[in-house]
């Protein structure tokens, strides 16, 4: 990275960081042992996310091992196996949610730390960076952002892009 890039990428993650730290609490619960960023980090990336949502809301960031993880994905979205994130949202109507004034619970976020790890290493991506595409697809999750359709998916990988640009990482699609 050439010294203007750098100092472009630095800019836009103190502004990142400036944005983000305004408004998400992040409460982290371990079940797990595992390398976990810190929770300022995991604020700031969901904070980013979630851009002007973020003002006063509250994310719980649950971290589970594999079993817990294939028993939700099983319960709620009817597939068993583990998974790397389940978002599980406060409130459905995001009108409703938009229209609270005090600091409220926006919603979980449910991560695996184990199945993040190996999907990091068969991806070829450092560990910091999948938990930050993780913490950003999760938050969208919890305003509403989906992919079960095509062009749905398409914007929700557009705006997780774009997020991650703004916080110094790459495009998480590409190959390593």
């Amino acid at each position: 990275m050439n010294g203007h890039a750098a100092t472009q990428t630095a800019r836009r993650m103190r502004t990142a960081r400036r944005n983000a730290t305004r408004g998400v609490q992040v409460d982290v619960q371990r079940r797990v042992r595992a390398w976990v960023p810190r929770r300022s980090e995991l604020a700031l990336w969901a904070g980013e996310a979630l851009g002007r949502r973020a003002a006063n809301c509250e994310v719980s960031v649950r971290l589970v091992g594999p079993t817990e993880s294939r028993q939700l994905n099983a319960r709620y979205r009817g597939k068993d196996y583990a998974t790397n994130v389940l978002s599980f949202p406060a409130i459905a109507d995001a009108a409703a949610w938009a229209a609270l004034e005090a600091a409220q619970p926006l919603g979980d976020l449910v991560i695996c730390p184990q199945v993040l790890r190996a999907e990091a290493r068969e991806q070829g991506k450092t560990l910091r960076a999948h938990w930050a595409h993780l913490v950003v697809h999760g938050a969208l999750h919890l305003i509403g952002y989906d992919h079960e359709r095509d062009d749905d998916a398409r914007r929700m990988e557009r705006r997780e892009i774009a997020v991650l640009r703004r916080l110094g990482f790459t495009n998480p699609y590409r190959s390593a």
